[in-house]
């Protein structure tokens, strides 16, 4: 054996394969990318960017429309608040006030703190941030508050004069009356544009589920007339008659005497009368034209003083037959308290060329028992 035959045999060579040629770069060094690929790369990003741009501008159109949305259900809740605050703590307090038979004086004060509330009201109603969709509805809401504010505080400004026992306080009643013409103005106002036009506006912008608030401040159309106004006010000021009247006097004799009178069903006498103390109390006045001549217009009142508060109670007659007698029913609402003795006075009042006028009024002692 040769000695080179105890060597260990060689390790194979592993070959690897080559490496594949860089192409070679342009001058300076820089490296141009595929053109298919960067055009791809850039519809990408430009795709992506329209993706994020449309998302925010749609994403900024609903928050646009809920805040729009949000303006008009916050409106309406506004404009409601404002009218049942007229309403409840204006109108409420101003009619009871007047109609309520309660001393000058406090007449006087409670008229002047309602005409605070109703001026605070209409400065609101201004004060409004109304959406461009509710503008024309922000408009007539003004004029409405406006109608009210003005109304109050004319009738307050009259009521001293309206009240006195002067000769001038028939006008001033027939002033007040006038009055009334500007709160049934704003009623019709509010109810045929404000509150449709916020109906139309929430409807437009499919808005559901909103209560669309109504409102009445003139109580009944009663008030429009100058003898109920001062047979409430001042039943003494002869509001119903005179000034109202125009024209020649007819030729004979004029006027009307109280004959009877029934309180719930109990004959009235001269003495003492003793009357159930329950309400609404019916009076049955029965009374006699005494005239030659037909009346028209003719008013009669009933008035209760005595107790903590005068209560009063009017009837308007179209027109009374000469030579007839008949029976007209009164209401007072409220009573005195049980045990109260008060003054009963019926009254019929004078129609123009009536002389005669000692009969016209009957006077009881009344006794509310339970």
């Amino acid at each position: 054996m040769s000695f080179f035959d105890d060597e260990p045999d060689e390790p194979t060579r592993v070959t690897r394969p080559a490496r594949p040629r860089r192409s070679a770069a342009p001058a300076g060094g820089l490296h141009r990318p595929d053109p298919e690929i960067a055009r791809r790369r850039q519809f990408v990003l430009f795709g992506g960017l329209a993706v994020v741009a449309i998302i925010l501008i749609f994403t900024a159109k609903s928050c646009s429309n809920t805040r729009h949305k949000n303006a008009l259900k916050d409106y309406n809740r506004n404009v409601a608040s404002i009218v049942e605050d007229s309403d409840q703590r204006v109108s409420k307090p101003l009619f009871d006030v007047l109609g309520g038979g309660q001393q000058n004086q406090d007449v006087r004060v409670a008229v002047s703190q309602v005409r605070l509330l109703a001026e605070e009201d209409a400065k609101r109603a201004r004060s409004l941030s109304a959406p461009d969709d509710v503008a024309a509805a922000q408009h007539d809401l003004e004029l409405t508050m406006n109608l009210r504010a003005a109304g109050v505080t004319k009738i307050g400004d009259l009521l001293p004069r309206a009240l006195s026992n002067q000769p001038s306080a028939a006008e001033s009643i027939r002033r007040i009356a006038g009055q009334m013409q500007s709160f049934l103005a704003s009623d019709v106002v509010y109810s045929q544009r404000v509150a449709p036009l916020i109906q139309q506006a929430l409807s437009d912008n499919d808005i559901g589920g909103q209560t669309i608030a109504t409102s009445r401040f003139l109580p009944n159309i009663g008030w429009l007339d100058p003898a109920q106004v001062g047979a409430r006010i001042n039943p003494d000021a002869g509001a119903g008659t005179s000034a109202s009247s125009s024209g020649d006097v007819a030729p004979g004799t004029h006027g009307h005497g109280v004959l009877s009178v029934k309180a719930g069903g109990v004959a009235l006498v001269p003495g003492v009368n003793r009357v159930p103390a329950t309400a609404p109390l019916p009076l049955e006045v029965t009374y006699a034209n005494q005239g030659q001549n037909d009346e028209s217009n003719v008013t009669i009142t009933a008035k209760v003083t005595g107790g903590p508060k005068t209560i009063t109670a009017t009837k308007r007659l179209n027109q009374t037959k000469a030579g007839t007698t008949a029976t007209a029913t009164l209401n007072l609402q409220s009573v005195p308290p049980k045990g109260q003795s008060t003054m009963l006075t019926v009254t019929i009042k004078p129609v123009r060329g009536e002389k005669k006028t000692d009969n016209n009024t009957q006077t009881y002692t009344v006794l509310f028992t339970p």
